[in-house]
């Protein structure tokens, strides 16, 4: 599963996988309706309006899952079904082209309880998206000199220190690969805090102590030795970064990097006050239901903390451009963050997963907070690139498939649907699958034959089928996410089912 559209734990990967897929099929009139009366606006320099608006249609229209039936038509979705099918209540874009914003759109409501809609400046939480930004800070300190890429982060924290160990001995863990997720840390991400819950100090968070939600902060590979996402890493720099300036994190980051970059309707601060709330979207569960107490409160803000919009996304990617030229240095010099857009380790820079064609230099991260999952696709060499922010558990598969229509539309080499080949087999080996299975992460899981079709469903998911289609008789796919599932071979029940998400996650049949 990629880390552009999720986040949480890495052994939650194949349940968050299960939860995008299978979420809910049931019409949701509200967000359907709210989707037609989509707001477009478009700047000038991106074509007639006519031929703009051509394009935005063929997107809303066309939104494309991951996987496709090789030798099937070709079946796009139509954006107001998509947030009906979901269950999505807002969803808001924007796409820049060539140092402009050339067109953003919105749709459905930032509170379905008020029938606030959602506008171009609408607040979402980022998620994840947070790091990259975190990181133009950090790497501007670096440029300063108060901060080193090199050496062991040891040699300046102060209230905290990493905890030395069998892994540490040799190799230590650096800010630079802590930025790239290569310095052996531990947490994958963190679930924030409900309304009314006791918020930790940094400390904490870094201890695992109560009131943190999370597992201590700790080393245990050896740093540098391979790559493994880490939110927990970013934690150990916001330490480091307030413990070097002195300043509150938000407002390092506001004179930093928000301000600099023209990010007017972004914040670092957690929670938000209550002065912006009104132009926030409120976060939403996959069933429709709103989170409970609203937004979550996130102390780790490096790595969760960003309030931000798709159109303030787009004019730091702006930013970077003329920073890459060399024509603005208003965050960093063109030296630092040319070295901030090269490969460190496997597919990552300094703070942004990157692609592997050089010539298209992409830039990108995704973003997932509770009630909020997004995606942010740039692209250097191209001088393009799309944000797309959600208000729901469900958002990041709309927020796959518009980027995946988008790329289509103006010719990006991403993105592109996986061609599987449908087998054929007798439904009657289906029998032997048929059950219930329990993996630790998420639960029991059912399989369930019906008209000769095989489904899935994940009791903590919700009731949801998910087809299984055939690749042979033991290998499986769906349509609608990157993972694959196996059972195996043999005339008696499957003892086991294999799901492929990235890693393999084994589920073992209980009845």
């Amino acid at each position: 599963m990629r880390i552009r559209t999720i986040s949480g734990g890495a052994a939650l990967v194949a349940a968050v996988a299960l939860s995008v897929v299978g979420a809910a099929r049931a019409e949701h009139g509200a967000a359907r309706q709210a989707a037609r009366h989509s707001q477009p606006r478009a700047n000038q320099g991106a074509g007639t309006n006519a031929n703009l608006q051509e394009r935005i249609t063929r997107i809303e229209n066309g939104l494309l899952t991951p996987v496709a039936v090789k030798g099937a038509p070709s079946h796009p979705r139509k954006m107001a079904a998509e947030m009906a099918r979901l269950k999505v209540p807002g969803v808001s874009v924007a796409f820049y082209d060539h140092g402009k914003i050339a067109w953003t759109r919105t749709y459905g409501y930032a509170d379905v309880a008020t029938k606030r809609r959602v506008t171009p400046d609408t607040r979402f939480q980022a998620g994840s998206i947070s790091k990259p930004v975190a990181a133009l800070a950090a790497l501007r300190l670096v440029q300063e000199g108060k901060l080193n890429l090199d050496e062991n982060v040891n040699d300046k924290l102060r209230e905290w220190k990493v905890l030395e160990n069998q892994f540490t001995k040799t190799e230590k863990v650096t800010l630079r690969r802590i930025l790239s997720h290569s310095a052996g840390l531990t947490v994958h991400g963190f679930a924030g805090y409900a309304a009314g819950e006791p918020v930790p100090t940094m400390v904490q968070v870094l201890n695992g102590e109560k009131p943190a939600n999370s597992d201590s902060i700790r080393v245990d590979v050896v740093p540098g030795t391979i790559w493994r996402y880490s939110g927990g890493g970013y934690v150990v720099m916001q330490l480091l970064m307030t413990e070097q300036t002195g300043e509150a994190f938000p407002a390092l980051l506001q004179h930093m990097v928000l301000g600099p970059a023209g990010m007017t309707h972004s914040t670092y601060q957690q929670p938000l006050p209550a002065a912006l709330l009104a132009s926030a979207a409120m976060p939403y569960r996959g069933t429709g239901l709103e989170v409970k107490g609203g937004s979550h409160t996130y102390p780790e803000m490096t790595a969760a903390g960003l309030w931000t919009t798709p159109s303030d996304l787009d004019t730091l990617a702006i930013e970077l451009e003329k920073e890459y030229d060399g024509t603005s240095q208003k965050i960093l010099s063109q030296a630092m963050l040319r070295q901030m857009l090269t490969h460190q380790k496997d597919d990552w820079g300094l703070g942004f997963e990157l692609g592997k064609d050089e010539k298209a230099l992409r830039f990108a991260h995704g973003g997932a907070n509770e009630g909020y999952r997004n995606d942010w696709e740039n692209y250097m060499g191209l001088r393009q690139g799309v944000a797309v922010m959600t208000n729901s558990d469900n958002g990041g598969e709309i927020a796959d498939e518009y980027v995946r229509a988008v790329a289509k539309e103006y010719g990006w080499p991403d993105f592109q649907q996986t061609e599987r080949t449908l087998a054929k087999v007798d439904p009657a080996i289906y029998s032997r699958y048929v059950g219930t299975y329990e993996m630790a992460q998420i639960g029991k899981l059912s399989v369930t034959e019906k008209d000769g079709k095989l489904y899935l469903q994940a009791d903590e998911l919700g009731p949801e089928l998910i087809e299984l289609l055939p690749e042979s008789e033991t290998n499986f796919f769906v349509l609608t996410g990157s993972f694959s599932v196996s059972f195996e071979k043999s005339d008696k029940p499957s003892a086991t089912m294999t799901i492929q998400a990235g890693e393999k996650f084994v589920a073992k049949r209980v009845q």
